[in-house]
């Protein structure tokens, strides 16, 4: 089962990611538990140049090109050859980060986005794409506050944008919630932590082994 999570910047997927990995181990559930951009070597080095302040200059259509690259790697080295042997793979951001981010907010073309993804995935889609939502304003103050703690500080490109940019963002995940309801669970990330696991939690319960 392919599984996936999106949101905008602090609205605590990785939080969700680390807990669900945790109940999944321990109902013995075969799992890979990977991430977007950088989750192989070759994506951890375009990870740097997509995420650096330093990157500011980075024209929009660089960008989408770098991320599909990534992709292309990352469902080549990671994601199918897990689906291929039976495992759930749990991935924070995929496609739809994309369409939402490079599309939708930057203003770049939605058809050449979604060929582009079709073609760094070759067709795999997440069975269950789980959406944290919570206003911009605290998603933003969440993310800033982590990133001060962190060694990699300066890797922060998109926490700088201007608030209307994480607006479109937002507004973007709902739009593509509302045209996919059977793929997308929408949750509201502004509450307790242990609320928003619960509630994804029994989202799957119903394909969890006893």
């Amino acid at each position: 089962m392919f599984i996936t999570f999106e949101g905008i910047e602090g609205c605590g997927k990785t939080t969700q990611v680390d807990r669900l990995v945790k109940v999944l181990k321990a109902r013995n559930v075969q799992i890979v538990r990977t991430f977007e951009p950088g989750g192989t070597d070759a994506g951890g080095r375009i990870r740097h140049i997509l995420l650096d302040r330093s990157s500011r200059d980075l024209v929009p259509m660089a960008e989408l090109f770098l991320y599909e690259a990534d992709r292309a790697q990352h469902v080549a080295q990671v994601i199918r050859p897990a689906l291929d042997r039976g495992a759930w793979v749990i991935c924070d951001r995929f496609f739809d980060a994309t369409v939402v981010y490079q599309g939708m907010a930057r203003g770049q073309d939605l058809d050449l986005v979604a060929r582009l993804n079709q073609a760094a995935t070759g067709g795999i889609h997440p069975a269950r794409t789980f959406l944290l939502d919570c206003p911009v304003e605290t998603g933003l103050e969440r993310a800033i506050r982590r990133n001060q703690s962190l060694p990699d500080a300066e890797q922060d490109r998109f926490e700088r944008e201007k608030l209307h940019f994480h607006r479109a963002v937002r507004q973007g995940y709902l739009d593509l919630a509302y045209q996919e309801p059977e793929r997308f669970v929408v949750i509201d990330a502004d509450r307790h932590a242990d609320e928003v696991e619960r509630k994804i939690f029994d989202h799957l319960s119903p394909w969890l082994p006893a």
